[in-house]
């Protein structure tokens, strides 16, 4: 569960989303039918989310980033408070980009997500830590090895493991993948923090 104070911080840098996304609309001449057309979000629901009356989601935010040519840290923006316990800047390690969504200290720790395309075939190199992982992807297909099994999960998909099992996961082909994961602090050490491995 998030705090009320890290929930008002976030729920405060979500607000400010309208604005911007009509600002963006505005400086590149659309009209809400034709981001409509291009992103597949109604009319209606484009002009509440510009008017403030329809919180964004990560559903909605995804396509209108890439309608506007934007990256999601740029639509959402850093929280007006400035409070240093939320960080939306995206972090980029061993070529996969994370943006934080919550905060937490001890606490659970929300992320979307970017693994890059597999560029040939990737031997699997599991890994175990203490904690619990839940995995959901947004777009893409992600390979995902948990013990002895070796599965692939597609839009919509969610799997959710004891990290204390060797585990792995990476794009399944050529296509990146967006997903949404959550973990504790032992899994952010492991994920976002941890040097990539070189190999000889």
């Amino acid at each position: 569960m998030v705090s009320t104070e890290d929930g008002d911080d976030l729920g405060q840098a979500l607000e400010a989303v309208g604005p911007r996304l009509r600002a963006l609309r505005r400086h590149r001449d659309t009209t809400l039918a034709e981001l409509a057309a291009r992103t597949g979000i109604s009319v209606s629901t484009l002009s509440r989310l510009e008017s403030g009356s329809r919180r964004p989601s990560l559903e909605l935010l995804l396509p209108l980033a890439r309608a506007h040519g934007v990256t999601l840290d740029e639509l959402v923006g850093a929280p007006p408070t400035g409070d240093p316990r939320i960080h939306l800047r995206p972090v980029t390690h061993g070529g996969i980009t994370s943006v934080p969504l919550t905060r937490r200290a001890g606490g659970i720790q929300a992320y979307k997500m970017v693994l890059p395309g597999a560029t040939g075939h990737r031997e699997p190199d599991p890994q175990t830590h203490e904690g619990y992982e839940w995995l959901y992807v947004l777009n893409g297909r992600l390979r995902l090895v948990l013990g002895e099994r070796d599965m692939e999960l597609a839009p919509g998909e969610a799997a959710e493991f004891d990290t204390r099992l060797p585990h792995w996961f990476s794009a399944a082909g050529a296509e990146p993948v967006e997903l949404l994961s959550l973990f504790g602090r032992q899994g952010e050490r492991a994920h976002l923090r941890a040097r990539p491995r070189t190999r000889d």
